[in-house]
């Protein structure tokens, strides 16, 4: 005779078996330590405060010890895992009522308990290093700064105009320094043609960077020497090599009459920078390079002064050269005949 199955009886098994392995779960908790957290600052709802950590704009969180159940810790380092492996905290000032310029005693570990994150994770916060860190208010003041136009590598720019020539920008009380303006080589080409637009601002000393609520409008002066045909005899090779092959290789030139003149179009300034350095052309040794013993070919960089490359005032005017080669190995007694590292 077949039995009849119970499923009341399967269900309520189940459900038990069920529950036994969550209570064993939460009754077994672990420590999870996390290195290296960060605390940045939230962008203040006051534009006339801001905030920092010892003139920065976050702070490193040595250690963080965290409790919680198996299933939650194991969640929690997949968590931790996608985002860089870095537990990443905002601060609020105004939540913490930092809302007066002076400094504040931040308690970490009090701050790091009511974190939303942390809840979130189901875990507790036992301990932290550094407990507590400094946290500074400052006022913002409005203050109208002169403009300076530098390009990407932070070298002035010479200009024909800025219009208007000061902004307003609300910065530090005892911040001296003009505001900036970055051009990179396309704005400055198209600059010396006709006024292009920009906005000014300043870097705060947490790299934060304050912008000022107008454009201004800036024109650079067009290179008035045109480029002229020249030609660099004497023309000197450099070797660069990578870290792992300086000092145990040396440079046999195979072709050394095809470097021995460099062709360029320049302005007579550019001209003159150029024969001034060291190196006219550079050959890079990269590692793996040492591994082919025979004749190898590789295209010279030219090392024209950067300023001019900038400025659109030195230009080659011939195919770039070929150099041809053959890598030695020196013995530890021997040193390079020379080069550019």
């Amino acid at each position: 005779m077949v039995k009849k199955i119970k499923y009341g009886k399967v269900l309520a098994v189940v459900f038990l078996t069920v529950l036994i392995w969550v209570w064993a779960d939460l009754a077994k908790t672990e420590d999870f330590s996390v290195s290296n957290a960060t605390i940045s600052i939230a962008k203040s709802a006051n534009p006339n405060l801001w905030v920092g950590f010892n003139d920065e704009s976050s702070v490193l969180i040595n250690r963080i010890v965290l409790k919680g159940s198996a299933s939650k810790i194991a969640y929690a380092k997949r968590k931790i895992r996608d985002t860089e492996g870095v537990l990443k905290f905002t601060l609020d000032p105004e939540q913490e009522a930092m809302t007066e310029p002076e400094e504040y005693s931040l308690d970490v570990l009090d701050f790091l308990k009511k974190n939303d994150r942390i809840r979130q994770l189901g875990l507790t916060v036992e301990s932290c290093e550094p407990g507590t860190v400094d946290v500074q208010v400052f006022k913002l003041v409005k203050k109208t700064l002169m403009v300076k136009c530098f390009d990407e590598s932070g070298t002035p720019v010479k200009v024909e105009t800025i219009k208007p020539p000061e902004v307003d920008i609300s910065i530090l009380e005892d911040w001296g320094a003009a505001a900036k303006v970055q051009l990179n080589p396309r704005e400055i080409r198209q600059a010396r043609a006709s006024a292009i637009k920009k906005t000014p601002y300043v870097e705060l000393p947490s790299g934060e960077i304050k912008r000022a609520h107008t454009t201004v409008k800036i024109k650079l002066p067009l290179i008035e020497e045109t480029l002229q045909p020249y030609s660099i005899t004497s023309a000197t090779l450099g070797f660069t090599f990578s870290a792992n092959l300086v000092g145990k290789y040396d440079v046999e030139l195979l072709n050394p009459a095809d470097m021995a003149m460099v062709s360029v179009m320049a302005t007579p300034a550019a001209k003159s920078a150029y024969e001034q350095q060291p190196y006219k052309m550079l050959l890079y040794i990269l590692d793996g390079d040492e591994k082919n013993k025979a004749e190898q070919k590789k295209q010279v960089v030219y090392n024209f002064p950067e300023q001019f490359v900038r400025n659109d005032e030195i230009e080659l005017n011939q195919p770039p050269a070929v150099a041809r080669f053959k890598l030695i190995l020196l013995s530890p007694a021997q040193t390079p005949s020379g080069g550019a590292e």
